[in-house]
């Protein structure tokens, strides 16, 4: 896990409360009015969701809400931004997956 403990303007870490919340199934740890974003690369995780089309694997591009190739689902609401979105208790994450739809398609292309 890798994270800024002791920045000069929010400062230190240890004076936030942490919360838990879920992706894809696994809990991790996340601190107050962090983004979720923030959370998972602090979590070392990378992959966010696939591809609507080559089903290749998405991350964090811009990290300030303008590419949204960091949509996740959270509490079952789809589309949202992982950079704009700040992580609360028991909040549960899902990455972006294949819609049935396009998983038809590309078997039908190869």
């Amino acid at each position: 896990m890798s994270r800024i403990l002791n920045h000069p303007i929010f400062g230190k870490i240890n004076d936030r409360k942490q919360v838990s919340f879920q992706f894809d199934g696994k809990t991790y740890e996340a601190y107050e009015n962090e983004t979720i974003a923030a959370a998972l690369l602090a979590n070392d995780v990378r992959k966010l969701r696939v591809h609507e089309d080559s089903g290749t694997p998405r991350g964090f591009y811009c990290n300030i809400g303008h590419c949204m190739e960091c949509r996740v689902t959270v509490n079952g609401q789809s589309n949202t931004r992982a950079c704009l979105t700040v992580v609360q208790q028991d909040m549960v994450v899902e990455s972006g997956k294949l819609l049935p739809n396009i998983i038809r398609r590309m078997v039908e292309e190869q």
